[in-house]
């Protein structure tokens, strides 16, 4: 051993026994004071060891110990005397990673691991730990040749965790490092939730499959979100003017809908609550998306329930609320469906679509909205859950035509094509020398020549919904709906019905005939040029 060493270990052993040695006397003093002291303590302990083993040999008690799950083998034995176990000194000191050095002058133990040293001496109570001293239950032992030390002070001084099984006879010690290690685990589970996991397409459709439902009421088929214990988000054009509703789960559980949370038009977002429980988790909402992100859609498009489809977001766009302008194919009954991004989470509420192209142009709602709706409905908890006050009254009967005019233009004026939203105008409303009630508007010839062709299916739609909602509130009526293309020409156009072109003078003409015409009472006809 070289001189440094030599003097660095009497300097440790002049700090940290300080507590342990004797006054000072010679080191002859020293000697024969700690070997009186061990020739008069080692016989009874010896015989209390001999006693101890041979009572734990005969009633198959030996107690085992684990250090982060692992056996220690000892030799000898743990064991307990008087509510102390002790083990070998070096076998503990090595499982939990700490030198060890022996002082056989002094019959001292000293341990360092990191910044902790501690100190023991054989037959003294008095240990010491980073200079401070603390008082054990049981001194170390020279016991059957092995020097033996009590294991709770060494495996708690060195920063472990000890655990007695009584009943198993079993001491489990988990290390410092692996405390640390769990901890470090538990933050970086903590970290793995902040920042979620990508998944595959199958993943997020078994995340979320169940937590999406076909929503079904008087007015309308479409989809909803699981959001809460008895709440569905949907798009508010699902519920509004329904009067009863139904949810029914991908399990085939039908619940009736008690009413409407919430809603916001200029979203086009609503939250209505079931008559009972859902008893399926809600979905997690996400925030955040960019252009090129790829999402997935579920919901009922044609009422086929749970229809998977993916594509990205092709768009960001804003008009009233944020749209997440998408690629993904939907279809009508897909309103209300959810948009999930690729950590399962709900980004959107597919809403909307343009029909008649060969690219994939259809929208949802972003989450932002989606959140912004659910913070005012804590803010203002609704003081009753019915649905929405229909938009149409429940009867026209006995109504003037000027009244019913301006029902037209209030709730029927909007005709949608593949080129947007188009207003009609020159709305009027008569009765004709039949009893029929006529009513006519014009149709802007701009989007008509460019859009009418690729819009006949939505011209036809707005005349069969318009027509249907006449018929209701008016049962007895006849009712014909004529709009018509009408503009002004500086020379005199070809191929028109003789009744479709008017010579106006000064050199005009004026083409005017029906692009939309619907008759119906009973029953109905409609006929759309384009």
């Amino acid at each position: 051993m070289s001189l440094t060493m030599k003097l660095k270990q009497k300097w440790l052993l002049s700090v940290l026994s300080a507590g342990l040695v004797f006054a000072p006397l010679s080191m002859n003093v020293k000697l024969n004071s700690a070997e009186a002291a061990t020739a008069g303590t080692a016989a009874p302990t010896q015989a209390a060891y001999a006693s101890a083993t041979a009572a734990a040999k005969s009633n198959n008690q030996t107690t085992s110990v684990f250090v982060d799950g692992k056996k220690l083998s000892t030799s000898p034995s743990p064991l307990t005397l008087k509510g102390t176990t002790f083990v070998p000194m070096r076998v503990i000191f090595t499982a939990l990673r700490a030198s060890v050095t022996w002082e056989p002058t002094t019959k001292t133990i000293i341990a360092v691991k990191g910044r902790t040293t501690i100190s023991l001496q054989l037959g003294n109570k008095k240990a010491v730990k980073n200079g401070k001293t603390i008082l054990l239950t049981q001194a170390p032992q020279q016991l059957n040749g092995a020097t033996m030390v009590p294991l709770r002070f060494i495996a708690e001084a060195l920063g472990a965790d000890v655990q007695f099984d009584s009943a198993k006879h079993v001491i489990r010690i988990t290390s410092a490092e692996a405390i640390e290690q769990k901890q470090q685990n538990a933050k970086d589970l903590a970290e793995q939730e902040k920042h979620p996991v990508l998944m595959t397409t199958k993943q997020i459709v078994a995340k979320n499959d169940n937590k999406v439902v076909m929503i079904v009421t008087d007015t309308a088929q479409g989809s909803g979100v699981v959001i809460g214990k008895d709440e569905i988000l949907t798009n508010y054009h699902v519920i509004a003017d329904a009067t009863k509703g139904s949810a029914l789960l991908l399990n085939g559980t039908e619940l009736e809908i008690q009413g409407v949370v919430g809603y916001n038009e200029n979203y086009d977002l609503a939250i209505v609550k079931t008559k009972t429980a859902l008893k399926v988790d809600p979905v997690d909402i996400g925030v955040g998306a960019s252009k090129g992100d790829h999402v997935v859609a579920i919901g009922s498009p044609l009422g086929l329930q749970n229809t998977i489809s993916d594509g990205v977001i092709s768009n960001i766009t804003f008009d009233g609320a944020q749209y997440y302008q998408i690629s993904v194919p939907i279809d009508h009954g897909s309103s209300g469906g959810g948009l999930f991004n690729d950590y399962g989470e709900l980004i959107g509420i597919t809403s909307a679509g343009i029909d008649t192209t060969q690219a994939d142009l259809n929208f949802a709602v972003s989450s932002m909205n989606i959140l912004m709706l659910k913070y005012d409905l804590e803010e203002t908890p609704p003081k009753k859950i019915e649905f929405l006050p229909p938009t149409l009254p429940a009867t026209l009967v006995g109504e003037s035509t000027d009244t019913i005019k301006q029902l037209i233009k209030d709730q029927f004026a909007e005709l949608q094509t593949t080129g947007g939203t188009t207003e009609l105008g020159q709305v009027d409303v008569k009765r004709d020398a039949q009893g029929w009630l006529v009513v006519s508007a014009v149709i802007d010839p701009a989007i008509y020549m460019q859009y009418g062709h690729a819009s006949s299916e939505e011209l036809r739609t707005w005349a069969l919904n318009t027509g249907y909602e006449l018929r209701r509130m008016l049962p007895d009526d006849t009712i014909q709906l004529l709009v018509y293309y009408d503009q002004e020409f500086s020379f005199e156009p070809r191929g028109f019905a003789q009744d479709e072109v008017t010579a106006l003078g000064n050199g005009k003409w004026r083409v005017k005939f029906p692009v939309i015409s619907y008759q119906g009472k009973d029953k109905v006809f409609v006929s759309v040029r384009a």
